[in-house]
């Protein structure tokens, strides 16, 4: 049985598939909701010690959209650094995303401006971990697909945030509880799962080696940037297999070509 997809004009999904990629990304998704809530809370409280109001706050998650450049200008802003210096680092925290776009791009080939430039805004390391495996299953793009990967992080988060900003001084801190651990692990096990050829175990390995040893010579920050960089470039070296078109065939009318 086959079903029609959420975009439009687009072929039909056959039904197998999509519940089969919206049921991983449901389970894939679950360690990352409940550590996007836990780390929430936490830059919320970080924002309100900066000074943030909670419009401010929430005005911060809905524009910037990035955990880490939030953690790190919030930041910033607490010790008084001025705001090129603050735009300048949260813009090489966030030089990775060159790297998902990139990946994602032959998925949104045919999809307009506009949805691409909103698909763009909420992507994130986790949109793209549960998103990428997601439209591998289907075989093409779908929008509910890849709206409910960018929901499900961002939902946890801007409620998180607004109980760390409102009262977050009454909950107890989440690496206390050891919930700290859930999002590294989640997106480790989803890492995993992208190992699909060479050329993405080459990626991953240089980049960890490189990150890793980057961040104990200077900073973690620069050692997310140069690992992320230098391992998707040493890969790209590497020959392999022309891209497939990630477009699945229209079904078969059964009638001979």
């Amino acid at each position: 049985m086959t079903i029609q997809g959420a975009d439009d004009a687009a072929p039909v999904i056959p039904e197998g598939r999509l519940v089969a990629a919206r049921r991983r990304l449901w389970v894939d998704g679950l360690g990352i909701g409940l550590s996007a809530a836990a780390f929430g809370v936490v830059y919320g409280l970080a924002a309100r010690q900066a000074g943030f109001s909670l419009i401010e706050g929430m005005a911060m998650s809905l524009l910037v959209f990035g955990g880490a450049s939030q953690f790190a200008a919030v930041g910033l802003v607490a010790q008084g650094a001025p705001w090129l210096g603050i735009v300048l680092l949260t813009g090489l925290l966030n030089a990775r995303h060159l790297l998902y776009s990139a990946a994602l791009a032959p998925w949104f080939a045919h999809r307009s401006r506009l949805e691409r430039a909103a698909s763009a805004h909420v992507l994130t390391d986790e949109a793209f971990a549960l998103a990428l495996p997601a439209f591998r299953t289907i075989g093409r793009h779908d929008r509910a697909t890849y709206a409910l990967a960018a929901a499900i992080p961002a939902v946890p988060w801007m409620i998180a945030t607004t109980v760390g900003l409102v009262g977050g001084s009454l909950l107890p801190d989440p690496t206390a509880l050891g919930i700290d651990v859930v999002f590294p692990a989640a997106m480790a096990g989803l890492a995993v799962a992208l190992l699909t050829d060479r050329r993405s175990v080459v990626a991953a390995i240089t980049g960890s080696l490189v990150g890793v040893a980057v961040a104990l010579a200077s900073q973690p920050s620069v050692g997310i940037l140069v690992g992320g960089l230098a391992g998707p470039a040493i890969a790209l070296a590497i020959p392999g297999p022309a891209p497939s078109d990630p477009t699945p065939p229209a079904p078969s009318t059964g009638m001979p070509e």
